[in-house]
């Protein structure tokens, strides 16, 4: 009895060793790492199974590490002082979150907060664990600074879109960019954006009635579909055609 106890402990081990090393594998600045420095990232990150609608971060939360996003989605909001709630950023699998935290001279907060749009899995690295291996390691230091350096040119041409475009415009021009990101393969129909109307429009910084006037244009057009807190792109290559259409 002993014996078989020990090896099911064994058998145990050994699976969640190798889910794990599968899950950091999906996140896009590991995966090309080499095993040397593989295996110090799983020893120290921890794995946790969430479900949709938990809040992981807040924006008023003194912050303690990285997040990583393993499946599922995480919708990164910030909120005024009259409680309005905006969506800066949407995560996907391959995606991290909360790493404007690293390397700071002083305690701060997390950026916006984070909360689950789907049940999904989430990895957590501590923020000082990993600034060292950052030191350590110049292979993950390049590659966070690639991730960063894309991050930071999608926020660029998204403000820039919120500022200069008008409302038809820029709710088509944000449609291709989360269906972009929420297309896992080479998929032409039915990308599927976890978010309310309403949702949408704080995306594109505008009111929930100028986005439905649009969508209601898209829906006649059949490149779009509503369904209960989900946005549904029909066809893809369509919706990619309609600003050349329209200007």
């Amino acid at each position: 009895m002993e014996k078989n106890n020990c090896l099911k402990e064994y058998h145990s081990a050994s699976y969640l060793e190798l889910t794990k090393k599968a899950l950091l594998h999906k996140i896009v600045i590991f995966k090309d790492l080499p095993p040397s420095c593989l295996e110090v990232i799983e020893k120290r990150i921890q794995t946790f199974a969430v479900k949709k609608g938990t809040k992981m971060i807040s924006e008023h939360e003194a912050a303690q590490g990285v997040y990583f996003v393993c499946s599922g989605s995480v919708k990164l909001t910030k909120q005024d002082e009259n409680g309005n709630e905006i969506i800066v950023c949407m995560k996907q699998q391959g995606d991290l979150f909360a790493e404007a935290c690293l390397f700071s001279q002083k305690a701060e907060c997390y950026p916006a907060t984070a909360t689950m749009l789907e049940d999904g899995k989430i990895m957590f690295l501590d923020k000082n664990e990993l600034e060292k291996d950052l030191a350590v390691y110049p292979d993950l230091a390049l590659e966070m600074v690639r991730y960063m350096s894309d991050a930071l040119r999608e926020m660029t041409s998204q403000l820039r879109d919120v500022a200069l475009l008008d409302v038809y415009a820029k709710t088509v021009k944000t449609l291709e960019r989360l269906g972009r990101k929420f297309n896992m393969g080479s998929n032409r129909w039915g990308i599927e954006i976890p978010l309310t109307v309403q949702e949408f429009a704080t995306v594109v910084g505008t009111t929930r009635e100028s986005v439905s006037r649009v969508f209601s244009k898209l829906r006649k057009e059949e490149l779009i579909e509503l369904k209960y807190r989900k946005i549904i792109i029909l066809d893809w290559c369509r919706l990619c055609t309609v600003l050349h259409r329209e200007y």
